[in-house]
């Protein structure tokens, strides 16, 4: 099997049917402080998910793992030969890209030429250093080769999210066109990153072996305020280098059981939408959901389209896996009024499902309105917070612990590292619900057909008034 491939649809097989159940965790510090001790947790946090991992018959093949961090501004200074501009003005692409060298290099001129479209500026390449003497007889062969891509922002993006929207449909429109080449050497392309904000380590690797195989991680000049990780068990499914997570902006415990009503519904918003901050860039992101993607992959496109739409990641996360709203007398009407009145925006995508998600600011966990699966937290006296599939992933002496609790079902656990708190369910979901009068757009736009027959009703003339009129 080549590099990053699903096989094809094929007797009793087909890859819309892939599932997984994972391990998933994030350390973070509440006030943002970067340090190379949080990465070394997070490594230390994914090598104890090792057994919520699959391992094949080649004991050292894995169906995946990794971790999202923030840029480390300093440390790529130290290690590119060409300038950096200053923080937030460039950004780094993590590319996984093929092993023949003609290939590789069409594929990076395409990646070249769609920035330089953008209005934007190639800075530089950098090779990533690796360690593969770790990896299984069957890992080997489908390695791929994994650069950097460093991008410069010009004066046309006005501040660092404008530059974050100017990324994504830059990776779009090079994903698209490489996906249309003739040649299977578009199967080994696959940005795991792109952002002026964050970066993804990961790859078809077991847990313990990502900070052996990335020698990066191991440079004391990395830093973090985060480090978001995952180590992959995909059910009955093949492992491929570009479906292990972290994704882009999440990584995912569980599974997207309405996922082919969710990227039908996605495909057929696309002639109705519209976005005034997206403009004429929202046409060149289509498709937005490529088929043979899993189903978390699938989610971190929808989430990542929302964001740059303009929704704030707790809004996108509220509209993607909602509370169970529908008939609960118990629920405060505003946020009732928000879910229905997004319900006719975006359908659930209900799993069981929990998921971490981040952008680089923020970082946090939901848990769909199922319920079915294990998310824990703890909060210690010096401002660092541990989340994972399970408590004992990292140790932390017990009188450090100001908070322990879990992830409830349908609820949310959001830090802010820019406002340096922790921002819990109840304020986030009233913050968000009494933003915008949804009530009032409700009662002005929906018709209750329960209510139709008065409606007509009144709408009707009356018959001996028609009478009169013959």
């Amino acid at each position: 099997m080549s590099y990053g491939a699903l096989p094809p649809k094929q007797g009793l097989y087909d890859p819309a049917h892939e599932h997984d159940a994972c391990g998933v965790g994030f350390v973070a510090h509440i006030k943002g402080e970067r340090r190379h001790e949080i990465i070394r947790q997070g490594l230390t946090i994914l090598e104890r998910l090792h057994h919520r991992g699959a391992v094949g018959a080649d004991p050292r093949a894995g169906d995946g793992a990794g971790l999202l961090l923030q840029l480390p501004d300093a440390f790529f200074r130290a290690v590119v030969d060409f300038g950096l501009p200053e923080m937030g003005r460039y950004a780094v692409g993590m590319l996984f890209l093929p092993r023949d060298a003609g290939a590789r290099a069409e594929a990076q001129q395409v990646v070249e030429e769609f920035v330089v479209a953008e209005g934007q500026t190639v800075l530089g390449w950098r090779d990533v250093p690796v360690d593969n003497s770790g990896l299984g007889y069957s890992v080997l062969p489908t390695e791929p080769v994994i650069r950097q891509v460093f991008v410069g922002c010009e004066d046309g993006c006005v501040d660092q999210q404008a530059f974050e929207r100017k990324l994504f449909v830059i990776r779009k429109q090079i994903d698209n066109r490489i996906r249309e080449t003739a040649h299977d050497h578009h199967r080994s392309f696959y940005f795991t990153s792109f952002s002026s904000r964050t970066i993804v380590y990961k790859g078809m690797l077991l847990a313990g072996q990502v900070g052996e195989f990335y020698k990066d991680l191991s440079d004391e000049r990395m830093v973090s305020a985060l480090a978001l990780v995952h180590q992959r068990f995909s059910t009955n499914t093949f492992p491929t280098w570009d479906l292990a997570h972290p994704f882009r902006m999440i990584a995912h415990n569980g599974e997207i059981n309405t996922l082919r009503g969710n990227v039908n519904w996605m495909a057929a918003r696309r002639e109705s939408m519209a976005s005034e901050i997206l403009g004429d860039d929202l046409a060149k992101i289509w498709p937005l959901i490529p088929e043979g993607q899993s189903d978390s992959a699938c989610f971190d496109n929808a989430l990542e389209l929302l964001v740059a739409g303009g929704y704030s990641m707790a809004h996108a996360m509220m509209m993607l896996i909602p509370e169970a709203w529908s008939g609960n007398p118990l629920m405060d009407p505003d946020r009732r009024a928000f879910y229905e009145y997004h319900a006719a925006l975006m359908e659930p995508w209900d799993g069981p499902a929990a998921v971490a998600f981040t952008d680089g600011r923020q970082i946090g966990a939901t848990l769909d309105r199922n319920g079915l699966r294990p998310a824990r937290y703890l909060v210690t006296d010096d401002d660092l917070v541990v989340m994972g599939s399970e408590m004992g992933v990292l140790q932390i002496p017990e009188h450090k612990i100001i908070k322990k609790w879990r992830l409830q079902p349908g609820k949310m656990f959001l830090i802010d590292m820019e406002q340096g708190r922790i921002i819990d369910d109840e304020e986030v979901k009233a913050s968000l619900a009494t933003a915008k009068p949804y009530q009032d757009w409700l009662d002005k736009t929906q018709i209750d057909l329960f209510d139709l027959p008065s409606v007509v009703g009144a709408m009707s003339p009356d018959p001996d008034t028609l009478l009169d009129r013959q």
